[in-house]
């Protein structure tokens, strides 16, 4: 009965072993294959139904029809350094052979003792923390973790509103280019100099006031020795004569 119920057991768990072994093969399939077109919310459905098949077998383990598989001693019968083709089927082409090189890797039921050493050191230190120490350090690892978290989620808000404001046009493409070619070509000036209402000065007038172009409303100075009645109108308005205050 004991013989029966252990090779159920096996049974069981190589079947849960086989479909956690496809799992993960056609995981590590994607993320060398598909990584350029993988998406974040398709790892996450992988490592779901990872977790799902790991907590499975635990199930499976853990069950009290399940016997203590740490009471079984397997002991090899036969080693040699020849190929064996039954252990190449079985392994799927990973052993080739079946010899005392690789005996104590495949048949290995405890950790290295390296591994050993720290988890055992890991486990001193665990039981050294009172409950209350544990909660404080709990608590403190969780506020850690929600500023990490707060942060990360400021710096990609500010990044996508910088985007944003690099993306958004602040000019006029148009007016630039009219802009540049007025500029360097001229175009679109017009080559009308703005008429006076007071008429051109003369060249060789004496004393003839200049007349800035576009000034309009502002009071032009006359020169010492010009006469009154030779003084111009500026935007209609008669320019003081000597002696006389400007308004």
């Amino acid at each position: 009965r004991e013989e029966k119920q252990l090779e159920l057991t096996l049974e069981a768990l190589i079947s849960q072993v086989a479909d956690l072994k496809n799992s993960l093969v056609s995981f590590i399939y994607k993320l060398e294959n598909e990584y350029d077109r993988l998406t974040w919310p398709s790892v996450l459905d992988s490592f779901a139904l990872l977790s799902g098949q790991l907590n499975t077998l635990n199930k499976v383990l853990k069950h009290e029809k399940t016997p203590l598989l740490r009471n079984q001693v397997i002991i090899p019968l036969v080693l040699s350094p020849d190929r064996d083709e039954e252990i190449m089927r079985q392994t799927e082409g990973r052993v080739p052979v079946f010899s005392h090189e690789v005996v104590p890797d495949h048949l290995r039921t405890k950790p290295d003792p390296e591994v050993e050493e720290q988890e055992k050191q890991l486990i001193t230190d665990a039981a050294r923390i009172s409950p209350d120490v544990a909660q404080k350090q709990i608590q403190s690892l969780n506020k850690m973790c929600s500023n990490l978290l707060e942060k990360i989620s400021k710096e990609e808000r500010e990044s996508e509103s910088g985007g944003l404001r690099q993306n958004k046009q602040t000019f006029n493409p148009a007016d630039t280019n009219a802009l540049v070619a007025a500029v360097a070509f001229g175009k679109g000036l017009s080559n009308r100099r703005p008429p006076g209402s007071g008429g051109s000065v003369q060249s060789g007038q004496p004393g003839a006031g200049t007349i800035i172009a576009g000034a309009s409303g502002m009071q032009q100075v006359p020169m010492s020795g010009a006469p009154a009645q030779q003084q111009p109108m500026l935007a209609g308005v008669q320019m003081a004569q000597t002696g006389q205050p400007g308004k």
